[in-house]
């Protein structure tokens, strides 16, 4: 299964994105901003084509367990960033609720940093995903920038 996010617009504090899932259009993402030194918890990650899995322990799968009884499985990792750890997909709505991690959302206002109807856009996006990683099958997200 292929995951691609492709950053159409980069700003000061956030960066948006368009998801796709096998080529077909899913959700809208945001992500913390570009920089050329890595802050913690402030920067995107490179351009590329990482591995997902799913992660089981630590305290945002915690929480998730609770949020999503029904369908909650581990959280979606995006693994083998050179420079970063734990980077998952997960819901919010401004770069205020990631630290490096790409946010999910069903509306987007690229000129004010924020996506809505998060947790609905997560609760179409993740079971899939989650589900084809459970039976043992390889999942990759390409990440692409399409800005200047």
């Amino acid at each position: 299964m292929k995951i691609k996010l492709i950053r159409y617009n980069s700003q000061r504090d956030y960066t948006n994105g368009l998801l796709f899932v096998n080529d077909r259009f899913e959700c809208y993402t945001l992500e913390d901003e570009y920089r050329s030194i890595k802050v913690y918890g402030e920067t995107r990650i490179p351009e590329g084509t990482y591995n997902v899995e799913l992660r089981t322990v630590g305290g945002k799968n915690e929480k998730y367990k609770r949020k999503f009884p029904d369908m909650h499985k581990g959280m979606l990792w995006i693994k083998d960033v050179p420079g970063f750890e734990y980077i998952l997909i997960h819901i919010g709505n401004t770069d205020q609720d990631t630290a490096g991690c790409v946010l999910v959302g069903s509306t987007a206002d690229k000129d004010k940093g924020f996506i809505g109807a998060s947790t609905a856009a997560y609760r179409d996006f993740y079971p899939e995903i989650a589900d084809h990683i459970l039976i043992g099958g390889k999942v990759t997200i390409e990440i692409k920038n399409i800005f200047d």
